[in-house]
């Protein structure tokens, strides 16, 4: 057996402390969902509700959060806005094209919508599903 000194005691110190620092380094990872989670909108549309609650904003009677659920190769057709909205894709690349300007949105990027002043329509150009998380703001 061989002894224990100071050296090999600071070594297993360290090792032991930086243990939990190498674990919360980890991402965390992104909100996946089965086939069937959501409403299917479209062909390889899903949209996935995930809650809703009164605004303190004067403007906006209700907040609601969802996520759209692309597969690749599918498209959400052009619409005008209901309601004004912020965006987030939070997996996957957009192509998106609103008001006929065509910009690409990718994992992270956030963008908005006006009521009625917005056309939009997205398509998932890349090979993995991509996920739109909506925030609309009802209108009081």
């Amino acid at each position: 057996m061989e002894a224990v000194n100071r050296r090999s005691t600071l070594v297993l110190g360290l090792t032991v402390a930086a243990t939990p620092l190498i674990a919360w380094a980890t991402p965390a990872a992104a909100q996946t969902y089965g086939p069937d989670e959501g409403k299917e909108v479209g062909p390889g549309v899903r949209v996935v509700a995930l809650g809703e609650r009164a605004s303190v904003i004067p403007a906006y009677k209700t907040v609601m959060l969802r996520d759209v659920v692309i597969q690749p190769g599918a498209k959400t057709p052009d619409n005008v806005m209901k309601n004004d909205m912020l965006c987030h894709l939070t997996e996957g690349e957009l192509s998106v094209v609103q008001n006929e300007k065509k910009f690409t949105v990718k994992k992270g990027d956030v963008w908005t919508c006006a009521k009625a002043d917005t056309t939009e329509g997205t398509q998932n150009t890349s090979s993995a599903v991509a996920i739109m998380r909506v925030i609309d703001l009802m209108p009081a």
